[in-house]
């Protein structure tokens, strides 16, 4: 399944800094985001680009909290929102993006048990054929995932659409709901970029065709650049060929372990910092809560 990500939006925003003391940390997160954008190819996408994305987004959420919650902040914000629909739809907003964060966590953990399963079958069975039923099952959950894959970036397609189209046509939002909003495209944006790696075209057990086309890619730079789902296809595919071929080696075996567990790692990472990001979209709503109650 091909999947384009779309770039980050970001803009450049002069914050008040008399308004708060943290806008121009704030700002300065949102400008770290900015030169950590993501390349649109999808087989440019990196663990370590996802991760350090989600670092400056966890950054980002800690300065959009405590700009919520100051009571200067809070109080414009009254203000400029008397009758309180500006923030029910930031809450609206927090809702999706907590489903949306939920959902990917869910997916996170599936991938995990699977990969560890193969990882297990891989240690137990070897250069043993019965391993192929083992390394099928792992590829058709990747093409059962790819579909969930699929409704999921539909989903943040919406949500940043709607999201996009509040910040360009209320100006008269507060600096607080603005850098909420922002934020929130910015989460949509990481969690775009993580649904993309894991979505790795999954490729069929069928022979040395697929193994060919990443090999004549692999053969032009460097097996580093296929992202760890990729390199854990190719690893696979090998393996099956030279089993059906009777030409199995323990090495090969073994490079498959070493990328399944290289993938494993990365999957790992991914799961604590949606752990985090997941808490600090929860935070983010009960401010909004806190504050709705003094309308």
């Amino acid at each position: 399944m091909a999947i384009s990500s779309a770039q980050n939006h970001f803009r450049s925003i002069s914050l008040p800094s008399r308004l708060h003391p943290n806008a121009t940390r704030l700002e300065a997160e949102l400008q770290k985001l900015k030169t950590r954008e993501i390349s649109k190819k999808a087989d440019c996408i990196t663990s370590e680009d996802i991760k350090s994305g989600f670092l400056g987004l966890a950054e980002l959420y800690t300065c959009v909290e405590e700009l919520m919650q100051s009571p200067k902040t809070q109080q414009s914000l009254v203000q400029r929102d008397q009758d309180g629909k500006i923030v029910e739809e930031s809450l609206e907003n927090s809702v999706a993006l907590l489903d949306s964060c939920d959902a990917i966590r869910e997916l996170v953990v599936m991938i995990k048990e699977q990969v560890q399963d193969l990882q297990s079958a891989l240690r137990r069975k070897g250069q043993d054929s019965s391993i192929q039923n083992d390394m099928n099952k792992y590829f058709l959950f990747r093409k059962k995932m790819n579909k969930s894959i699929a409704k999921s970036l539909k989903k943040l397609k919406h949500m940043e659409s709607k999201n996009e189209t509040t910040l360009e046509d209320n100006h008269s939002l507060s600096m607080a709901i603005r850098m909420l909003r922002e934020a929130t495209n910015s989460a949509i944006s990481i969690f775009r970029s993580l649904l993309v790696f894991l979505s790795s075209p999954a490729a069929s057990m069928g022979g040395w065709s697929f193994v060919s086309k990443l090999k004549s890619v692999a053969s032009h730079r460097n097996d580093d650049i296929l992202s760890e789902v990729g390199s854990v296809d190719f690893a696979l595919n090998s393996l099956n060929a030279r089993i059906r071929n009777y030409d199995s080696k323990a090495v090969d075996v073994q490079m498959a372990c070493k990328k399944l567990r290289k993938l494993d790692a990365s999957i790992e990472g991914f799961e604590a910092e949606l752990e985090r990001l997941f808490r600090q979209l929860l935070q983010s709503r009960v401010t909004l809560l806190n504050i709705l109650t003094d309308y």
